[in-house]
């Protein structure tokens, strides 16, 4: 039981854990654009419950970071969950909307991770420019649906290639755990 309760606070763990569901948020995203009806709506809310989970958990990882600029990446998740949940079941048309708040959070968890200790500066900076990309392609997609439809690939792909770089990055080495600890220990002074 003791082993069981070290291992669910190790950094470390969390981390991992951080990525199979930032992974799960990814396959199951994929899934939800190609089915359709109940079944797509079911998939897409597996993928939302999945970001959910690997939000709060990076929230928790990088919180030694910047408390405060922690907070609001994963507020900005979570609004983004909450308004695609409410788009899925009462069409509200603002299907690109949800893509501004998961573009704030991928920015904002970019920008931690470069101020971290313990994840590589190249994960930041892939996140940052991700982040700026889903920002981009939401704003471009509520002002100019032309202009959107014209970079939207190029957006989505850098998204992408920062989200899933992170994800490979949790599930193979987790966060430094040595120095997660220094620098949680350095903000709890």
């Amino acid at each position: 039981m003791r082993a069981m309760e070290r291992m669910a606070e190790s950094p470390r763990f969390k981390a991992r854990i951080a990525g199979v569901f930032w992974l799960g948020t990814a396959v199951a995203g994929s899934l939800a654009l190609v089915f359709s009806g109940v079944l797509g709506t079911a998939v897409n809310l597996v993928a939302t419950v999945c970001y959910v989970i690997a939000t709060l958990l990076v929230y928790s990882l990088l919180k030694p970071v910047n408390k405060n600029l922690s907070m609001l990446a994963a507020v900005s998740s979570i609004v983004g969950c909450t308004i695609g949940t409410l788009n899925t079941f009462l069409p509200l048309g603002v299907a690109t909307l949800p893509t501004l708040f998961f573009g704030g959070h991928v920015f904002l968890v970019g920008y931690l991770i470069l101020k971290s200790i313990f994840l590589p500066r190249f994960v930041g900076v892939l996140m940052v420019l991700a982040g700026l990309g889903w920002m981009t392609r939401g704003l471009t997609s509520l002002v100019s649906l032309p202009i959107a439809s014209g970079v939207s690939s190029y957006l989505m792909g850098l998204g992408v290639l920062g989200e899933m770089t992170l994800t490979v990055w949790l599930l193979a080495k987790g966060v430094d755990e040595e120095r997660w600890k220094k620098q949680a220990d350095a903000a709890a002074r």
